[in-house]
């Protein structure tokens, strides 16, 4: 007879509390109190066992809660003798055990909890539903990797804890951190430092992608490493985390790099084959891009496999069709990746699938998909880079960094463009199409930069190689560049020539795509300039009409600018503000980093304009911190109107009030741009 009290339960005892997941905790509360069968499920390390151990010790049920530990159970045949011993309900050899422990739980009011079942998940299965025949206020919540597969199961996935994005400045708001910080205080580490920065902990918690048994690993690192130090370290996380690759734990497991080889091995061939090759997807994928890079002779569907995956915790489904894995398992596969002798390969075939989708961005970006393919190229740029790394030095990583050209000047990528656009021009230099094109997009980045030498030398060069290969749209392109540079020198007479001399080019090219489109506001900018404002009306009209039949946004958006410009200088100030607004919203929706500062300074330029100090100088902040998020320009390129904008200001309000509101704007106080 069982001497156990019924009203006990044999919870673990509480180790280190939980932190963060207060809304995952009650959801779990609220499931188990409204459904029979409740299955916890996500990837290795993410703290399913905690969740559901705190969830049990607050769910008040008149016999307890009772806790089985699976982990170290290897044969489905004694699965219901660990549960019963757990319990501590003996054994009867002449009966099957699951019947025995299903007659002594009949009539109990209890929560039990099956934890790790994802090796046994036909016996768990078979014995819950047992259980719930038998003795129906029991009440059964699982820990696994995969449901268990019951017709009244819930399910609850849980997630990593969140993570602070890159740079961000306070990272202590994040859970990641805070779970990094306390388990690393609790052992005695100083994990801020002397001077108590923890922005190397936001550092850390992102490379660890939030996996709070890996935080706890790193907060044991602490001890003799500052944080700062192990998240700048190469390697994979398992080394980081000073894993052994030798090492096999029995039952729980007491490493990271055995918590994620115990699901590895709990796959099929076929599923772990997949595993290796979409660890060359850095970070989230769709779903028919996995397919297409992953799927020939030794894998031909690839989709099946997927599906397995991600219902074995692997792989991690988002919104849209996406997934992702997660740190841990993404660098065990690349690890198998490597093992296969497949890593060139897949990596290769990476890289031909987004150079292949770059250039078909590029060819529809001006048409009416322009916002899905802006927001396709913001989505993927992880996978971007990495196919860039891959080839950078290469024909094909020049024609992939070339097609991107949009992304790099007009979706913000300024200073990522910069860099991918100096290192493939460094390393191909034998003249084609495509060098000419990264040679006059990296005239443009290095403009918007402010760098006017580095652009007029780009615009040049390429203008020389466009000539050789009778590239009319390159050269056109390039004469553009050197028109904008004329305009910021207040070289009038050289910039109209030159602009003109562009759209003369664009419109011997069969299908000028968006250069003509653009080359428009920049005539209209200059004619402004010179006075002729009926002529640069009848330009900017052309141009939005243009705009509106094909369905382009950010060439229109310039147009709405070079109007708020033109309004401006003919003192008109509501319409400078509506067409500036419109081009701002445009802007910001495409992440156009340029796009957006020039239209905060026109706003701030108005807003002097109407006498409104204060506000004038939030927006100069505000623009400033634009600006310097991807380069401050020099003086001599933006700087000039910037500078008129900030002498009138000061004027009005004084250095001390304009250096406040200046400072208020900066930091994005207050609603700056109401």
């Amino acid at each position: 007879m069982m001497k156990t009290s019924w009203q006990t339960g044999n919870l673990p005892a509480e180790i280190g509390g939980l932190i963060g997941r207060s809304a995952e905790l009650a959801e779990l509360v609220r499931l188990i109190g409204e459904h029979p069968v409740v299955t916890v499920t996500g990837p290795a390390g993410v703290g399913k066992t905690r969740l559901a151990i705190e969830a049990a010790r607050a769910c008040r049920l008149p016999d307890g809660a009772w806790f089985a530990d699976l982990a170290a159970e290897r044969d489905p045949g004694l699965l219901a003798h660990g549960v019963s011993a757990a319990l501590g309900v003996g054994d009867q050899a002449a009966r099957p055990q699951q019947e025995v422990l299903a007659e002594r739980l009949a009539g109990k009011r209890m929560l039990l909890v099956l934890d790790t079942c994802e090796h046994l998940l036909a016996s768990c299965r078979e014995l819950a539903a047992a259980i719930r025949a038998a003795a129906p206020g029991v009440r059964i919540l699982a820990t696994s990797r995969c449901p268990l597969g019951l017709p009244e199961e819930r399910i609850l996935r849980v997630e990593p804890l969140p993570v602070p994005p890159p740079g961000d400045e306070r990272p202590e708001r994040y859970d990641a951190v805070r779970l990094l910080a306390r388990r690393a205080e609790a052992l005695g580490a100083r994990p801020a430092g002397a001077a108590g920065d923890r922005r190397p902990l936001g550092e850390l918690a992102r490379r660890l992608d939030g996996i709070p048994f890996a935080l706890e690993l790193a907060a044991r690192r602490l001890r003799t490493v500052s944080a700062g130090e192990l998240a700048e370290r190469p390697g994979d996380v398992f080394t980081l985390l000073g894993d052994d690759p030798g090492r096999i734990a029995e039952g729980r497991h007491h490493s990271l790099r055995t918590a994620v080889g115990w699901s590895h091995e709990l796959c099929g061939p076929r599923e772990r084959l997949l595993w290796a090759r979409l660890s060359v997807f850095p970070g989230s994928f769709d779903v028919g891009s996995a397919i297409t890079v992953c799927t020939d002779e030794r894998l031909p569907d690839a989709a099946r496999a997927l599906t397995r995956l991600i219902e074995a915790s692997v792989v991690t489904p988002s919104t849209a069709g996406r997934c992702r894995m997660y740190a841990p398992m993404r660098e065990y596969g690349a690890f198998w990746l490597r093992e296969l002798g497949e890593e060139e390969e897949l990596r290769r075939r990476h890289h031909r699938h987004y150079r292949e989708a770059a250039l078909r961005a590029e060819a529809e970006w001006a048409g009416r998909v322009q916002l899905d393919w802006t927001d396709w190229a913001h989505r993927e740029y992880p996978n971007l880079r990495a196919a860039i790394e891959h080839t950078v030095t290469e024909p094909e990583g020049l024609e992939l960094v070339a097609a991107l050209w949009f992304l790099w000047l007009c979706a913000g990528r300024i200073a990522e463009g910069r860099h991918y656009l100096e290192r493939a021009l460094a390393c191909n230099r034998r003249p084609a199409p495509a060098r000419t094109k990264a040679l006059w997009a990296s005239a443009w980045v290095a403009l918007a930069q402010g760098d006017l030498t580095v652009a007029a030398d780009r615009s040049l060069e390429a203008l020389e190689e466009a000539g050789d290969q009778g590239d009319e749209a390159g050269a056109a392109a390039a004469v553009h560049v050197a028109a904008v540079l004329a305009l910021l020198r207040d070289d009038l007479d050289r910039a109209l020539k030159l602009v003109c001399e562009s759209i003369d080019l664009y419109s011997r090219v069969p299908e000028p795509g968006i250069g003509l489109a653009m080359a428009r506001p920049t005539l209209a900018l200059v004619l402004g300039r010179r006075g002729d404002h009926a002529r640069a009306d009848e330009v900017l009209r052309g141009h939005r009409e243009w705009c509106e039949r094909h369905g382009e946004v950010w060439s229109r958006s310039y147009g709405d600018y070079a109007r708020s410009v033109l309004a401006l200088a003919r003192g008109n100030l509501d319409a400078a503000e509506e067409h500036v607004h419109a081009a701002l919203a445009a802007k910001w929706r495409l992440g156009d980093a340029l796009g957006s500062a020039l239209a905060v300074d026109q706003l701030a330029a108005i807003a002097a304009a109407r006498g409104d100090g204060e506000r004038s100088a939030r927006l100069l902040g505000a623009g400033q911190r634009i600006w310097s998020a991807f380069g401050a320009p020099r003086a001599q390129a933006f700087g000039a109107a910037r500078g008129s904008t900030e002498h009138r200001v000061r004027s009005m309000i004084g250095d001390e009030r304009y250096e406040a509101a200046y400072a208020r704007g900066t930091s994005l106080e207050g609603g700056v741009l109401d």
